[in-house]
């Protein structure tokens, strides 16, 4: 992501409805999904300028990877001395050392996501979890995406996949952002066609670029942090953004599973 990204999401971390939002509703499905018996020890991959671990350190030591020196200083800074500058492929932690590994708005930044969920799968311990958020729905992509560097966006079907692939159980796969969903689709399409009959090259603008008015921005906060209590209960089946919860499967189930899926991959050949 561009310096100035990081320093435009910092500046609105506490005001701005979307990254409001998103904490509310994400670490309230944590709350209740997580086990609270002992501490948990995570690790937020791409952590940015580190705008969710306070949350996770609710749960215990939190740790930070990010690939960009200068998010790493901007982490040190704000106090969080546990951020490493890193690869999300090789990730500086031992093996089944940690409970916890979550990628909040981070698999869609890499050329291979399947690889970065192998390595989280490697640095659980068995029955550790992961958690991930990112945008939803390919046919949304668009400039604010271009800026952002996401190579993709998802459906929940496609996530979940690659996270059974990479030896986990899925917990929890649902849509979020929901209920602002059908007004954000028409406004992103509009655009969209807006962009390809005008185009504007090197636009740098994306959808936190410019804060709505302090009254509506509170009300689209309301409206996405209404939507974690039916969450809590079920799983959303359309939104603007996804979220995931999965833990790691023993080795045994890993491996059957694996083989599962070859036998039915050969089954289709024929």
């Amino acid at each position: 992501m561009d310096p100035a990204a990081y320093e435009l999401f910092e500046r609105l971390e506490r005001t701005h409805w979307w990254l409001r939002g998103r904490r509310t509703v994400y670490f309230g499905l944590l709350d209740r999904l997580l086990p609270r018996e002992r501490p948990l020890a995570s690790l937020d991959v791409g952590c940015g300028y580190g705008a969710m671990l306070p949350g996770l350190e609710s749960y215990g030591p939190a740790a930070g990877v990010e690939l960009f020196a200068e998010a790493v200083e901007r982490c040190r800074r704000r106090g969080f001395d546990r951020v490493q500058q890193g690869s999300a492929y090789e990730l500086p932690m031992a093996g089944e050392s940690l409970e916890l590994v979550t990628f909040f708005d981070c698999l869609e930044h890499l050329d291979d996501d399947e690889a970065a969920l192998r390595e989280a799968h490697r640095v659980l311990s068995p029955g550790g979890a992961v958690a991930i958020s990112g945008p939803a729905y390919n046919f949304l992509y668009a400039n604010n995406d271009r800026v952002a560097h996401h190579k993709r966006r998802y459906t929940r079907g496609e996530l979940r996949d690659k996270l059974e692939a990479a030896g986990f159980a899925v917990r929890k796969a649902t849509y979020v952002n929901a209920l602002l969903f059908p007004l954000i689709l028409p406004a992103v399409l509009a655009k969209k066609a807006r962009e390809r009959l005008f185009p504007v090259a090197g636009d740098p603008s994306t959808n936190l670029t410019r804060e709505p008015p302090r009254a509506i921005n509170e009300a689209l906060y309301r409206v996405f942090a209404a939507e974690l209590p039916v969450l809590r209960r079920v799983s959303l089946p359309a939104g603007h953004s996804l979220f995931l919860f999965a833990v790691k499967r023993p080795q045994a189930d890993s491996t059957a599973a694996a083989a599962s899926r070859m036998k039915i991959g050969s089954s289709g050949a024929r």
